[in-house]
């Protein structure tokens, strides 16, 4: 008898348990790398909508002024505003047009994801967050047809910037609610530093894909990202598992011996069950009344029936209760100034790549990626030191507090060549991207199954969604304040996003003096495991 391979004896060993929380990593990663994926576009393309038409004026006043008055005016003709820039960004004050879209888009975003972590603990969150992915990709490619049907006012592309705010909202509460249920605390920092990637990784794509096309047709840019999320949400839709509390009505069902028992279950929000026993003649009875009532009276069932104990329903948390939970106001604070530096890379740093290193839209944002690939490390890299530590806010803070001075030195680096500029490039994410990665991810999670709130998780949505919603109001002024300030050079950003670093240091310092002076010193896994 031949031996059994051993690619098969390793995927055996795994249980049926174990298959379904890697679905549920994998598939929840991939949706959210579409929604990244679909919002990177506008950076890559900022450089096409406002080209450099100072060499083709150049070229035509050399030409003009050198060929007399019988020469045809048909050369200088070439530079017209459709040929170097997109109306209506032709313009002077291009950079502000450009960063009150980013603003429209990330102010909506801030406003929304209030709102969507209240709604996503009240519906089912496979249906909320596939409705979400749909109307995001619908957006998404409009914004691109606006170049297929040429399309030149900026109030369409401002409104198709603040609806695909608002409903990309939809993502973030729902995806991060679905991975908490899936996987415990014990290494939450390492798994979802691992998971967190999916926002570098779908900036990369999304980079990629948009500069493929972006100097000969930018619509596609838009339109093949928007369809691509689209897809992605009716995947989730047949395949996302909200929590394993879904699967038990489905086996236990599957157990039942014979169709003349069957057994019904209701599924409640976010996974939350209740099955009751269904004897032959459809007359239903709770396990606990039954347990009350005399021997004599109870009916035994001549089949065998499933009995499932009935789990309450827990209490969706109030905004202001999610307010009090220890630590949610100072991560929130935090990570607005966090994500003010980081998605002021995502939208500017394509552009100033552009400017600074005179490079074209495509290579300016091949090398903008660099960034992100950064950002990778640096979210693994944060949760595994806090996981070994225990301590979430003196990792952030140790990352910020390097992250300034480093902030300072790429902007005095990029122009001495390529080759420091890639070293800082992949440094800079690091240190930028790994306390936000962290925040939004291992420590919203943390605190929205905080013990004060004994057990109910229902309240991880409104946790993650106020400070991911908080964190957005930071991502909304970085993109506005850069377009604003690079008007007067570009240092003048890198000032502010350093300023914005050291208030985000000075936000965690409480609680890094709590965790300091605190008597566990062991790894949150340890205690965890103690306590339960």
């Amino acid at each position: 008898m031949a031996t059994v391979p051993p690619g098969i004896r390793l995927l055996v060993s795994f249980d049926r348990d174990q298959w379904y929380r890697a679905l549920t990593f994998i598939l929840t990663f991939l949706l959210y790398t579409s929604f990244h994926l679909s919002r990177k576009p506008i950076s890559i393309v900022k450089s096409e909508l406002h080209k450099n038409c100072s060499s083709v004026n150049e070229l035509a006043t050399i030409v003009s002024s050198g060929s007399g008055s019988g020469q045809p005016p048909s050369l200088p003709s070439l530079h017209t505003d459709m040929d170097c820039s997109w109306k209506p960004f032709d313009k002077k004050n291009y950079k502000q047009l450009l960063g009150t879209m980013d603003y429209s888009f990330l102010c909506a975003y801030a406003v929304g994801m209030y709102l969507s972590g209240i709604i996503g603990e009240r519906l089912p969150i496979r249906l909320f967050l596939t409705v979400g992915m749909l109307t995001s990709g619908l957006f998404t490619c409009l914004f691109g047809l606006g170049y297929v049907y040429n399309i030149h006012n900026l109030g369409f592309y401002i409104f198709v910037q603040v609806a695909n705010g608002l409903v990309q909202t939809t993502g973030w509460p729902s995806v991060v609610t679905c991975i908490s249920n899936w996987f415990g605390k014990g290494r939450r920092g390492l798994i979802m530093g691992l998971w967190n990637s999916h926002t570098s990784v779908g900036n990369i794509l999304g980079s990629l894909i948009a500069g493929y096309w972006v100097s000969s047709n930018w619509g596609m840019s838009f339109i093949v990202p928007g369809i691509i999320i689209a897809v992605m949400g009716v995947i989730c839709f047949f395949f996302l598992i909200e929590h394993p509390n879904d699967l038990k009505s489905m086996h236990a069902q599957s157990s039942s011996p014979g169709k003349s028992v069957p057994s019904k279950s209701w599924t409640g929000v976010n996974g939350q069950t209740e099955m009751y026993m269904q004897y032959k003649d459809n007359k239903t009875q709770s396990y606990d009344t039954e347990l009350l009532l005399p021997r004599d009276s109870v009916c035994v069932p001549a089949q065998p029936v499933v009995v499932v104990k009935r789990e309450s329903e827990p209490s969706a948390i109030s905004f202001m209760g999610a307010l009090r939970i220890p630590g949610v106001i100072e991560f929130s604070l935090c990570l607005l100034f966090a994500k003010l530096v980081s998605y002021t890379f995502l939208f500017w740093l394509p552009l100033y790549i552009t400017k600074a290193a005179h490079l074209d839209a495509k290579k300016a944002g091949d090398l903008s990626t660099l960034f992100d690939v950064g950002g990778i490390v640096g979210g693994i890299l944060a949760g595994v030191i806090s996981d070994k530590l225990g301590k979430r806010a003196t990792t952030c803070a140790v990352m910020l507090l390097l992250a300034a001075p480093t902030l300072y030195g790429f902007s005095m680096i990029s122009e001495f060549g390529l080759g420091p500029t890639i070293g800082m490039l992949l440094v800079c994410g690091c240190l930028v991207n790994g306390p936000y990665s962290l925040i939004t991810t291992a420590v919203s999670a943390d605190l929205g199954t905080h013990k004060s709130l004994k057990g109910n998780a229902r309240a991880l949505s409104t946790v993650t969604a106020i400070i991911d919603g908080t964190g957005s109001v930071g991502a909304a002024l970085g993109p506005l304040l850069a377009g604003v300030l690079s008007a007067g050079g570009w240092d003048r950003v890198f000032y502010m996003l350093m300023t914005a670093d050291f208030l985000a240091l000075l936000l965690l310092l409480r609680l890094v003096s709590k965790e300091l002076t605190s008597t566990k010193s062991r790894p949150i896994s340890a205690v965890e495991l103690k306590e339960h």
